[in-house]
């Protein structure tokens, strides 16, 4: 069973086709990487796995639970990092992080090791009591990413993981990415940071005009393009979506 499954997804606005007829799985310990065009249709894929849309057609499972017919027991195995940090001005990142893990029914005594962990890692201790209004875009972000590891998801979906992080950050940010693979997790990062994807993804998606166009890892991709191994991921980003 794959922490994400959708069967040929369909999501209509009107008579336009936002995504048409995608088919993708995300395994256990793997990373997947999503890339394409602006107006592809990638962020709309991703609203639709969480359950922030509802697919005109097919189907989407996140760990065996359909999204459409359970949508809390599904959405309570996912993680989520929007591709914008939202969160009431007013709370303070402790507040939000103990908010969150008691929206997912993490026990506080849990919360709390967890989240004095997240804030070492992300080397944000000291800051946590200060108001959200007031930190940066990039902290914003860190505590999003904090927020949806909290309470140990079977999914993470990422709709561009390291806007606004200065480089350390994303380092970081990364190697979370990484370790929550390795720990049996199963990352699906929505990215126009090519390079990004070619570091850290395991398979790569090329979504085009709302289909998958292609989809493999990096090396598959590249002979797919007809490219030598010497071409990056833009040259073959250049081949298969442009």
């Amino acid at each position: 069973m794959n922490p994400l499954a959708i069967d040929r997804l369909v999501k209509k606005f009107g008579e336009k086709i936002a995504v048409n007829d995608v088919s993708l799985s995300v395994e256990a310990g793997k990373v997947y990487a999503l890339i394409g065009p602006n107006g592809s249709g990638k962020t709309t894929l991703v609203k639709n796995v969480v359950g922030l849309l509802r697919p005109t057609s097919g189907a989407i499972t996140v760990d065996g639970v359909d999204v459409s017919k359970d949508p809390v027991a599904a959405k309570a195995k996912l993680g989520y990092v929007p591709d914008e940090p939202s969160v009431w001005a007013g709370m303070t990142g402790e507040e939000f992080l103990h908010f969150m893990g008691a929206l997912f029914e993490v026990p506080q005594a849990t919360r709390n090791e967890r989240i004095a962990a997240l804030l070492n890692r992300f080397h944000l201790s000291g800051i946590e009591k200060g108001y959200f209004e007031d930190y940066s875009r990039g902290n914003k972000q860190k505590f999003t990413i904090m927020a949806a590891l909290l309470h140990e998801p079977k999914l993470l979906l990422v709709d561009e993981p390291i806007v606004g992080l200065d480089p350390q950050s994303a380092e970081i940010a990364k190697d979370e990415f990484k370790n929550f693979a390795k720990r049996g997790g199963a990352a699906f990062i929505v990215t126009h940071t090519l390079p990004v994807a070619q570091e850290i993804a395991d398979v790569i998606g090329v979504l085009k005009d709302g289909k998958l166009a292609a989809a493999g890892s990096f090396a598959e991709l590249r002979s797919k393009a007809h490219l030598d191994d010497k071409a990056d991921l833009n040259a073959v980003y250049k081949a298969l979506a442009q």
